[in-house]
């Protein structure tokens, strides 16, 4: 059985963007109420710390961070057209950010397999300058510009499963060859970017992995894409670290996402991913919650998620299907063209 941590504080809920922005405290609610039902003394559960200002400055311009930190002189504000913030929100991101570190760090560290940041405001979207998508901080890629250079960690994998393209991940590394980013995605949803052909530029070109999914992608499609990608991905690249941006907006239920991949897949998925790792030597795995708008969709996706850390490995068989090879076939070749594969 995995060593199993999650992040969890209430001060998340405190990040108001209004009663019916999509991004709203009752998605995190059900899933610290499923935690509470389903896995009650089976996680390490770890508060977090606030991310310092050196940290969020990995990423973020000082500029931003300066007007951000303006933000609770009124009770709300528009940090962007999309992302609303209260008076306190400022808390929630800095948490948000922080707990992304305070992951990497317990699993560098090893005193845990694993770790899931269950914490909001997401963070995918966000850009060096500027605030989008309903993210402020982007803390998947803070946490990772950390683990680079303040615990020596080499080779990071970051696998964003989302159904939008993490725009701000994928600015952040786009040169960097140490961090190959994976993200399946729909084109014709927010961001409206994020296509095949962009695979990094100049030492990072073919570092970053673009795969846009078509609108009838079902649960086995998914988990057969991803069993087979990361089958040939992870011994190629060898990860020192898997950062996973946690978005669950793919569930049939979502409604912003538009697809019907059930909650199960993600009990697959991970129970792959974990596997794949080990055979490599490396089982050290931080995901930190993106999207997901039904609150009832992501507590299940939550759910099966965690089982896939903690419940022993089942081996390994990935299977096909027709999409998923299709898909495959292509996203491979244009990392062969590059020579990032063999």
């Amino acid at each position: 059985m995995g060593r199993v941590g999650i992040i969890r504080d209430e001060r998340f809920l405190e990040h108001m963007p209004g009663p019916t922005h999509p991004e709203h405290p009752r998605r995190l609610k059900a899933v610290y109420e499923m935690v509470d039902r389903e896995f009650k003394g089976r996680l390490k559960e770890i508060l977090p710390r606030p991310a310092t200002l050196g940290d969020v400055e990995l990423v973020h311009s000082p500029d931003y961070i300066e007007r951000f930190l303006k933000t609770p002189e009124q009770d709300f504000t528009m940090l962007s057209p999309d992302t609303p913030v209260s008076k306190n929100s400022y808390i929630s991101a800095f948490l948000a950010a922080g707990a992304a570190i305070e992951a990497i760090k317990r699993v560098i560290g090893g005193m845990l397999n694993s770790c899931f940041a269950l914490v909001r405001p997401p963070g995918h979207h966000a850009l060096k300058d500027r605030a989008m998508g309903f993210c402020i901080f982007n803390n998947i890629a803070i946490g990772a510009r950390f683990a680079q250079a303040k615990l020596g960690i080499r080779r990071i994998l970051i696998i964003d499963w989302d159904v939008h393209f993490g725009n701000g991940i994928s600015e952040e590394f786009y040169s960097d060859p140490s961090v190959f980013y994976l993200s399946t995605h729909r084109l014709e949803l927010f961001p409206y970017s994020g296509r095949p052909e962009e695979m990094g530029k100049g030492d990072g070109l073919g570092f970053n992995l673009n795969i846009p999914l078509p609108p009838h992608m079902g649960t086995k499609d998914f988990v057969a894409l991803y069993q087979n990608l990361l089958k040939e991905l992870i011994p190629a690249f060898n990860p020192e670290l898997t950062l996973i941006a946690a978005g669950f907006d793919v569930h049939s239920s979502d409604p912003l996402g538009r697809l019907s991949v059930e909650e199960t897949a993600f009990y697959e998925i991970t129970q792959s991913l974990r596997y794949l790792l080990k055979e490599e030597g490396s089982e050290r795995i931080v995901l930190s919650l993106e999207g997901g708008y039904d609150p009832l969709g992501l507590a299940l996706c939550v759910r099966e998620t965690i089982r896939g850390l903690l419940e022993p490995l089942k081996g390994f068989e990935a299977f096909k299907t027709d999409l998923s090879q299709e898909i495959l076939g292509d996203a491979l070749n244009r990392l062969r063209a590059l020579g990032v594969l063999g």
